[in-house]
């Protein structure tokens, strides 16, 4: 699907939220002035991250519902943002779950900014009204473009945490929007996806790329990377994805062409098992030891967006263009008893599990502006 048609389908009438056995709607997540793009969980402080065509990634506590920090460091769309499982955790008296958090979103803006969440007795920081009116997004979804948007004012200083103007690293040098960033295993190593049709591998700490990824014929959508090994996917346009090995010194690529439209998204469940999903409406489980067919082929009602695949319960949720969100076991099943209800009131466009946590275990983003927070019932009985 074009960007113009998911856009559309973005716009459509609002539905009404529902409860239903399985699915739990918790808590909503309110602030950005514009579609979120992303949203990643850190299980163990109870906060997730979001990204936002405003221009801003927030951190936000899931057990109060608060904005700890906003990142206002790029001019254009926020289109990913990823957490480090590498970071120092500041425990000093008055820190909150986030102090010492660092995080890397991705931007419109060709660049990729690595940064950091302040302790809670820092200061917040102040600007002038007119640095406020002409910093953020309008309501233009198209920002992924990386174009400057008309301006919005924050109304509560404190409803935005810490705000964080300058970032601890750029990293530069793609020729087009960042749609992705994800870190390798090791915490020392990034990489980027563009729709320069690359992707790059960064050294964070000097800001230099250590590997440029071509042969996609068409912009990336998404990259992960394994929890554990020097494995990573990145997924095109081109309707292909591709699993990258650096374990050994000689790098190699395999190329996958299990779909008919633009991939969106692939990632890891295990060692062996990939789950990918695509404009085509469809979502196919993999064994990475045997590719010529996918172990099953899921088919929806329509184009599927970034999956994530729970590791703990074996449970893939799929959040898709018509504001419905699906979740699957790896064998192809739908849960039982899933409701059929919408729980966004546009085009949702990314999942991601909290397997650690036993309140919120589920959160979805979506063009509606919001994140929301679920409990989601995994058991198939």
């Amino acid at each position: 699907m074009q960007m113009g048609q998911k856009l559309r389908t973005a716009l459509r009438g609002p539905p009404v939220f529902r409860d239903g056995s399985k699915f739990r709607l918790n808590r909503l997540l309110e602030g950005h002035k514009d579609g979120v793009w992303h949203v990643v969980a850190d299980s163990s402080r109870n906060v997730c991250a979001s990204a936002s065509a405003d221009q801003t990634a927030r951190v936000w506590s899931l057990e109060t519902g608060a904005c700890l920090a906003t990142y206002m460091g790029h001019t254009g769309s926020v289109n990913c943002v990823a957490i480090s499982q590498h970071c120092t955790v500041d425990n000093s008296d008055g820190c909150g779950p986030a102090a010492g958090l660092i995080l890397a979103t991705a931007s419109g803006d060709e660049s990729t900014h690595i940064w950091r969440v302040p302790s809670n007795n820092a200061p917040l920081e102040h600007s002038s009204e007119e640095e406020e009116d002409h910093h953020g997004g309008g309501g233009d979804p198209n920002n992924l473009l990386g174009m400057e948007q008309s301006c919005y004012k924050y109304t509560n200083e404190k409803a935005c945490g810490h705000r964080i103007r300058v970032p601890l690293t750029k990293l530069t040098g793609h020729r087009a929007p960042v749609s992705c960033c994800e870190w390798l295993a090791g915490g020392q190593q990034m990489v980027t996806a563009s729709w320069d049709r690359s992707a790059n591998v960064w050294d964070v700490e000097k800001g230099e790329v250590v590997n440029m990824l071509t042969g996609h014929d068409s912009e990336l959508n998404h990259c992960s990377t394994h929890a554990h090994h020097k494995l990573l996917l990145t997924s095109s346009k081109d309707s292909t994805f591709r699993v990258w090995d650096f374990r050994e010194s000689i790098q190699s690529v395999a190329v996958f062409q299990g779909h008919q439209d633009s991939v969106t998204s692939a990632v890891f469940h295990s060692d062996y098992r990939i789950v990918s999903s695509s404009d085509d409406a469809t979502v196919k489980i993999w064994d990475l030891r045997s590719m010529r067919t996918p172990l099953a082929d899921i088919r929806l009602s329509s184009p599927a967006n970034r999956i994530a695949v729970s590791k703990s319960a074996g449970v893939i949720a799929v959040p898709m263009d018509n504001r419905h969100v699906r979740v699957y076991d790896l064998h192809g099943n739908r849960l039982p008893r899933m409701p059929n209800r919408r729980c966004h009131e546009r085009m949702v466009t990314c999942c991601a599990w909290m397997d650690e946590q036993p309140s919120n275990n589920l959160l979805t983003a979506g063009f509606d502006r919001m994140v929301a927070a679920w409990k989601v019932n995994t058991s198939t009985s």
